[in-house]
């Protein structure tokens, strides 16, 4: 463990109780399909989705706040996905959190706290500035800073990072993806129920999403 994340954990207590959970050993996620209305249907916390949920092809995305896959998805792949296909309606988007740390679930807890209108957008922030709060001595002050850009008060920052709930909800829903749809990396993407792996440029998404086209 870096200094900046031991430090992090010593300044959360919320967040020491994540770190005590750990993830179970799973194999890769299965070539064939889950029941993909059942994989819709959210867990613990709500899903946060874009688009219309009737749209022939749901993507559901897992994700860690400090995964940089994930990062580099959002930042050059989301945005071509979006145009492209939620807002023509082809496709209905739901996001996921799946922590692989303390400081991705701190992060995932933050953007939970905002106002439901606003999570995409402070998703796509986080993301966007991962570089300037993951690689830092003091995380917990660089997300602060970043979060009072949008908003947060130091009461308000310490509140959400202190919601044993929220922490309680986001850490189900992470366990419930390894178990029952063997998520054991990010990002992890479903295609109308089925894994997709590698999409990492919008000419792998547009693979991904062909078959379901036709």
């Amino acid at each position: 463990m870096t200094p900046s994340r031991r430090r992090f954990l010593e300044s959360s207590a919320a967040l020491l109780a994540f770190g005590s959970v750990g993830l179970a050993a799973h194999p890769a996620a299965a070539q064939g399909a889950y029941d993909a209305a059942e994989m819709t249907k959210p867990g613990a916390l709500p899903d946060m989705a874009l688009g219309k949920p009737d749209a022939p092809i749901t993507v559901i995305e897992y994700s860690s706040m400090t995964c940089g896959h994930c990062a580099n998805f959002h930042k050059n792949v989301f945005p071509y996905l979006k145009e492209k296909y939620i807002d023509a309606g082809t496709v209905y988007f739901i996001h996921r959190e799946f922590p692989l740390d303390p400081l991705a679930a701190a992060v995932s807890m933050l953007v939970r706290c905002a106002p439901k209108e606003k999570y995409f957008d402070m998703l796509s922030m986080f993301f966007e500035q991962q570089s300037n709060w993951i690689r830092t001595d003091n995380p917990v002050d660089a997300l602060s800073k970043l979060s009072r850009q949008v908003g947060y008060t130091p009461e308000s920052f310490k509140a959400c990072l202190t919601d044993q709930k929220l922490l309680d909800d986001i850490t189900a829903g992470r366990t419930r993806a390894a178990d029952k749809y063997r998520v054991d990396g990010t990002p992890a993407f479903f295609v109308n129920g089925r894994p997709s792996k590698g999409i990492a440029s919008k000419e792998d998404l547009d693979k991904a999403l062909a078959p379901f086209l036709k």
